[in-house]
């Protein structure tokens, strides 16, 4: 088990500036689809059978677009600002369907950095292999910071 364990953190908001990019590249599998659709046991007949995805507009099975969320909010508690930050808000845009076994390039970039009120704002968009852009959009997220508490029971001048 884990607990008590010390983890590296995050940057904390006076390291982050804005122009800041992290790309990344995500190639979704079957076990990624499987492992989603397990976890949230979600039987969408558009996610999982291609008989039933031929007969509608997308013509094949898509990959859900919470899935692809979490590839991005997975980057933002992993890099950017990384692990201890807390995303306060998400606007994703999803422009065009994502496919069984298609690859997702991410760039996120900062693009507005609150020291006061420790948040960081970064733009988010993702390109398919066509280069057509599937998401876009901003996430707000509040590095990691961790308030000063006494250490021991005993206070000086008291």
């Amino acid at each position: 088990m884990l607990l008590g364990k010390k983890r590296k953190l995050g940057r904390k908001i006076e390291d982050i500036t804005v122009g800041e990019k992290l790309k990344l590249t995500e190639k979704i599998e079957d076990k990624d689809l499987l492992l989603y659709l397990g976890l949230t046991n979600d039987g969408n007949p558009l996610y999982i059978q291609h008989d039933f995805a031929s007969t509608t507009s997308f013509e094949k099975p898509v990959v859900p677009n919470i899935m692809l969320t979490g590839i991005v909010t997975s980057a933002v508690s992993k890099y950017m600002p990384g692990p201890g930050s807390y995303i306060c808000e998400q606007q994703l845009v999803f422009k065009k369907p994502v496919y069984h076994y298609a690859t997702v390039d991410f760039l996120l970039e900062v693009v507005d950095v609150d020291v006061r009120a420790n948040l960081a704002t970064i733009r988010v968009e993702g390109t398919d292999e066509e280069g057509a852009i599937c998401i876009e959009g901003k996430i707000v997220a509040q590095p990691p910071k961790t308030s000063s508490k006494l250490t021991t029971q005993a206070m000086e001048n008291f």
